[in-house]
């Protein structure tokens, strides 16, 4: 169950002619994926959410804190990627530190951690387009719009986004590259206009209280308050310093997706060098965007007064420019676009890696001979994620994106520590400094934001991890391929 993969050998894998993939990307095109993924519901919806109902003006502080986790795990991340230019990223680095059991363990959180993103964010772009289509007078039927406040109903478009994007994938990284660079001009300049834009309507009265003091949570809390609130006694509340930390453990949403990154790897054609630069390049564009975002919202509005749904463009319209709304709205849907092609990109290759070691079925582990893209797992898992859209209303599943994700940077950090002890011969183009104070750093930092999410996240979790000990058990350790290998040479372990 530990058997662990050398580097070589799953570099190796990678040249099988059925199972290569085609190398076509550089630096820039891993950095626009990296903001294309990261820019998207966070900054279009969670900033007003969290700012009105957690931290006020201090959640530009949480996006501080969440953006610092990320780039402690992007430090590790940026070394594994670069050391083993794989496709898979935290599922490929687990088998090659911790062993095949951790290994499918990652990899079966990552495909819960993507799929339901990708989902989740198809449902967002829906709501955005719906509402674009009312603002035109097209009028989508009740039944093809979705579950809302009770009220059982297919997202037509969410399905149709997700079946749109798939096509895409299938037909290349390079024409998904030039897809989604086009559209992450469109949001970056969306960004970037409500930042200049709305720091003209500033009012330095709504920064205060920065930090507005705490104040308990309705109903004690239960299993939707913080676990680390109900393991250390403290009292379930929401504002205040804890605020912020419980708010950055939500905002951390907002970041899913720059490890993606990694899992291009395989297709970039100098890892070594690109991988390392796309990670920490786009984590560092994104953070400052976001950062400035939330410090100009919270200026031109009260805390109190955002709204949930579309805070952005609500602030326009507060202050009197209906105009920048319409804008900031148009530039969401557009945006959203991006997140989810992307999230199905990483959630493709992921299960691509994982059936290419015989822990899923083989059949999934062929590339496209023309495209060279891994067409089958892509297609199957867009059929899936399609349907799963249809019938999604956004609810907590961003807490459960939430925890998959902390999950692997806590295993991507430990690997990083193991492989280094291990395999010191290994060259590394990208070397994580001060180890092992940086990974074990991001393990206390990603334990942390973990504590910090609702106490029902957890169950939710387990339950999805013990799903995923049963089909190991059942499937994956009879089939893999490393297992055979070994069988095959009395070394079995």
């Amino acid at each position: 169950m530990f058997r662990t993969k050398t580097v070589e050998q799953s570099i190796r894998d990678t040249e099988e002619p059925e199972h290569e993939l085609k190398k076509s990307l550089s630096a820039l095109d891993l950095t626009v994926f990296g903001v294309g993924v990261v820019i998207g519901t966070g900054i279009f919806v969670l900033t007003g959410k969290i700012a009105k109902q957690q931290a006020g003006p201090s959640v530009a502080v949480a996006f501080v804190v969440a953006g610092a986790v990320c780039a402690l795990a992007a430090l590790c991340y940026a070394e594994f990627a670069s050391t083993v230019p794989v496709a898979g990223s935290a599922y490929t680095f687990a088998y090659a530190s911790l062993g095949e059991l951790p290994a499918w363990i990652i990899g079966w959180d990552l495909i819960l951690e993507l799929a339901l993103g990708c989902a989740v964010v198809a449902v967002g772009w829906s709501g955005y387009l719906r509402s674009l289509l009312d603002t035109a007078g097209l009028h989508l039927p009740e039944e093809l719009a979705g579950t809302h406040d009770g009220r059982f109903g297919f997202d037509l478009l969410a399905c149709l986004l997700v079946v749109a994007v798939t096509a895409v994938l299938v037909l290349g990284m390079k024409l998904s590259s030039r897809v989604t660079a086009v559209i992450v001009g469109i949001k970056v300049t969306v960004v970037l206009l409500v930042i200049v834009a709305g720091s003209l309507f500033i009012t330095a009265a709504n920064y205060r209280p920065f930090i507005p003091p705490a104040l308990p949570t309705a109903h004690g809390g239960g299993l939707t308050a913080p676990l680390s609130q109900l393991m250390f006694g403290f009292t379930p509340s929401h504002f205040g310093v804890m605020g912020i930390f419980a708010a950055a453990a939500v905002v951390f949403f907002a970041f899913i997706g720059f490890d993606i990154v990694a899992t291009a790897a395989e297709e970039t054609r100098n890892p070594q060098r690109d991988v390392p630069r796309g990670i920490l390049g786009s984590l560092a564009i994104c953070t400052l965007l976001y950062v400035a975002v939330s410090i100009v919202v919270t200026g031109m509005v009260k805390y109190t007064e955002l709204t949930t749904d579309a805070p952005l463009a609500d602030a326009f319209k507060a202050v009197g420019h209906p105009f920048y709304a319409g804008v900031i709205s148009f530039g969401a849907a557009v945006g959203l676009t991006s997140v989810c092609m992307i999230l199905l990109l990483g959630q493709s290759r992921v299960f691509f890696a994982m059936s290419r070691d015989g822990l899923l079925p083989q059949f999934f582990s062929r590339v496209h001979p023309r495209f060279g893209t891994p067409y089958r797992s892509t297609v199957a898992l867009g059929l899936v994620v399609a349907v799963v859209a249809g019938f999604t209303s956004i609810n907590e599943l961003a807490e459960l994106v939430n925890i998959g994700t902390l999950f692997a940077f806590v295993v991507v950090a430990v690997g990083v520590v193991l492989l280094r002890r291990s395999r010191p011969d290994l060259p590394r183009a990208f070397r994580t400094p001060l180890v092992p104070l940086i990974p074990v750093a991001s393990v206390l930092a990603s334990l942390w934001l973990m504590l910090n999410l609702p106490a029902e996240t957890w169950l939710r979790f387990a339950v999805w991890m013990v799903l995923g000990f049963g089909i190991y058990f059942v499937y994956g350790r009879a089939h893999s391929r490393l297992g055979s290998r070994l069988r095959g040479t009395g070394r079995i372990r």
